[in-house]
């Protein structure tokens, strides 16, 4: 979730400059319409909008667009078939207007009230009107209004302005259930896909920021877990204690919710011992992770990590590979060969 991580360091980091991003796109291209790129006063970036060929040569125009406080678009036209240059670089031969703005004013205010929505779950639009020459540029915020596809159900556009717009969307929570030895490689797996992880446990000395640095860490009892965590239709749950009687505890608190996922380790006869009086709903996976004929800690979190990709990336929920892997065996509440 690139955009996210984009404007947490807007947020916490003061040597952010300029923001890039893509306004359009003709023919092919590394980044589609609306890739963000955050460009710092030292040089260093965050996010990208090509393979690594555009990055340096946006960086030299960091220095004026600060200094005049002005925004400015970078045209990139790789079209002409006698250009031997850009390219056979990029590897795409497509049109690519950048624009370029100072994080200051009210682009900066917009960012820090998205980054406060998008943490409090919500859907948000940044709608950008402008004229020619990208000089008088508006800001507004949608976050109302908008259809499944998150596009926004109308939009006013005054005579003489073009519009352009960016959609924010939250960072998926998966929450881990259990910290043991094996939930160190999945976390930091989860972490670097781009969802935002929570590791939960009733044994603070397994649960902590030493252990899991970089994610957000909970130490309680399986119940009071459940009501700290403020569960929602878009939350990804994993239950890996190992310690039956706490993972039936915490799973009997959150099946009073409806969740986007739910993947439970351990074998089929432990799961159906937990599930027992309860109804299976359709977002549990159990045994968890794809088959992928995974042995080991590392190879079992590559495993629930695919699952909880291809979920994300599928518009039903379902996962897009499950079903083309269930005719393996189980071995210790994964599938295997």
């Amino acid at each position: 979730m690139e955009a996210y991580d984009i404007l947490q360091a807007v947020e916490s980091d003061t040597g952010a400059r300029v923001l890039a991003t893509v306004i359009h796109v003709e023919g092919h291209a590394y980044r589609k319409q609306g890739a963000l790129m955050l460009l710092m006063a030292d040089g260093s970036t965050l996010g990208s909008i090509s393979p690594g060929c555009l990055e340096g040569d946006l960086a030299a125009y960091v220095p004026g667009v600060w200094e005049s406080q002005k925004p400015q678009m970078v045209e990139y036209d790789m079209r002409p078939a006698d250009d031997f240059g850009w390219g056979e670089t990029i590897g795409c031969g497509g049109l690519i207007r950048i624009l370029l703005e100072p994080l200051a004013g009210e682009l900066l205010v917009n960012l820090l009230v998205v980054k406060n929505r998008l943490d409090c779950g919500e859907v948000v639009e940044l709608i950008r009107t402008y004229t020619d020459g990208y000089l008088d540029i508006r800001y507004a915020l949608r976050g109302e209004g908008m259809d499944e596809q998150g596009h926004s159900a109308s939009s006013v556009r005054e005579p003489f302005r073009s519009m352009t717009s960016t959609l924010f969307r939250p960072k998926p929570r998966v929450i881990v259930f259990g910290a043991n030895g094996d939930a160190v490689p999945l976390v930091q797996m989860t972490a670097s896909s781009g969802f935002r992880v929570v590791v939960t446990d009733w044994r603070e000395s397994f649960c902590n920021a030493e252990r899991f640095p970089g994610v957000e860490t909970m130490v309680d009892l399986p119940e009071a877990l459940v009501d700290k965590l403020a569960l929602h239709e878009r939350d990804y749950v994993v239950i890996m204690s190992h310690q039956f009687e706490k993972d039936a505890a915490f799973f009997r608190g959150i099946m009073a919710y409806d969740l986007h996922y739910l993947g439970i380790m351990g074998s089929k006869e432990r799961t159906a011992k937990m599930l027992e009086g309860f109804e299976r709903p359709d977002w549990l996976h159990a045994p968890i992770g794809l088959n992928i004929g995974s042995e080991g800690a590392f190879e079992n979190a590559i495993s629930i990590v695919a699952e909880l990709i291809a979920i994300k990336r599928s518009r039903d929920g379902v996962s897009v590979c499950s079903t083309s892997f269930s005719q393996g065996r189980d071995l210790g509440g994964l599938r295997s060969w």
